[in-house]
């Protein structure tokens, strides 16, 4: 076709870094139809996977024309299958082609080639998380490259506001060390589809910024409250910053009309919503957890208390937190429907033959487990 034959190789970070950094700019993620955004890795293009435990970055060049990246993550996860519980994992994220180069196989190509990488590092399982509404992505993935459809779970945005949030008086927050949230998580959350086993790392990292919990005034927190949540922080705004490039007409009718009236009336408290078109940063909310019939009002709590202290942060412009499709605690969460996604996909593959018919047993019912989210991956 004339343009040279497709070369896939690792990432170089002396001879790469600049030009994957002005790639990923020039691409946006999302549909366009609805919103979507452009990236700022702030000179680090594999910064959203050089905290997993083994990762790796693959470019494509035609020539010396820089077309298309990938990227890619493994981990040990426990997925409900028999006979056992846990399961070596993939994770493919940052699936980028140039727009001028699209429909030529070049991202099916990636893919394989990440896929390779994963098998010779011993992975069970392959899998992928996409917007539902992305036909691209998922024609590629389900009807190409024999990937199935595993979980739907909910993406939840809410904006930052300088405005304070309400703390019930009637709620305890208490701050747990690492080693206290480590062994709660393990305990109540070990038995969560893709918990990471590694959860004390993720606890560690400099980017987690700390777990709190939330039970009534008046209890015990060394005792067994009657009614307890958790939650637990990570500040994605230190790795990258995101822009949009495109919303919903409302939003941004509202931004403006919020602002105007908060001008002219200040003792109205209407939400006003932040600059989306200039680069910000997110904290994103994990290992979301609660018991008790009060349980979801301190999951509200706890999230109110996470909105002020992004209040506080010079870039936070939206807390973000993704949970499963069928957990219930997505219902006790503020979020902003135009800005969220009530259906993420993900899908997954076997790379061993022996785990396809185990597959077939994970996907094959509608998931009723809670999922938990790697922060590390987002």
């Amino acid at each position: 076709m004339g343009y040279g034959e497709l070369i896939i190789r690792s990432y170089d970070p002396q001879y790469d870094r600049t030009r994957v950094e002005d790639f990923e700019r020039k691409c946006e993620v999302g549909p366009a139809k609805r919103v979507f955004l452009f990236t700022d890795t702030l000179g680090d293009p594999i910064c959203r996977i050089r905290n997993s435990p083994i990762y790796k970055m693959l470019v494509a060049e035609l020539g010396n024309q820089l077309v298309g990246v990938i990227q890619g993550s493994i981990k040990l996860v426990t997925v409900h299958k028999p006979p056992n519980d846990l399961a070596k994992v993939g994770y493919i994220l940052g699936l980028r082609v140039s727009s001028l180069y699209r429909r030529r196989g070049i991202g099916s190509s990636l893919v394989i080639k990440l896929e390779e990488w994963f098998i010779a590092n011993d992975v069970d399982y392959s899998y992928m998380a996409t917007e539902k509404d992305n036909k691209a992505s998922v024609k590629l993935f389900v009807d190409r490259l024999s990937y199935v459809k595993f979980q739907t779970p909910t993406i939840l945005v809410n904006p930052v506001s300088h405005r304070m949030s309400r703390i019930s008086s009637n709620v305890e927050l208490a701050k747990l060390k690492v080693e206290e949230a480590e062994a709660i998580y393990r305990k109540f959350m070990s038995s969560t589809e893709f918990f990471p086993i590694d959860i004390g790392n993720i606890l560690r990292n400099k980017l987690s910024l700390g777990t709190w919990a939330a039970y009534p005034r008046g209890e015990s927190w060394g005792g067994v409250p009657s009614s307890w949540a958790m939650l637990s922080v990570w500040n994605s705004g230190e790795l990258f910053k995101l822009r949009l490039g495109n919303a919903p007409l409302s939003c941004l009718m509202y931004t403006k009309s919020s602002r105007l009236i908060e001008k002219l009336v200040p003792c109205v408290k209407l939400p006003c919503i932040p600059d989306f078109f200039r680069p910000f940063g997110f904290y994103f909310i994990y290992g979301v957890y609660r018991e008790g019939p009060l349980s979801g009002k301190l999951v509200r709590t706890l999230c109110r208390f996470v909105h002020n202290m992004a209040s506080k942060s010079k870039d936070c412009k939206v807390i973000v937190t993704e949970v499963g499709g069928s957990d219930t605690s997505r219902l006790h969460i503020p979020h902003w429907k135009s800005l969220s996604c009530p259906e993420d996909l993900w899908c997954i593959k076997a790379l061993k033959n022996e785990k396809k018919n185990s597959l077939h047993e994970l996907t094959k019912t509608p998931p009723t487990r809670a999922l938990f989210v790697d922060p590390r991956e987002v």
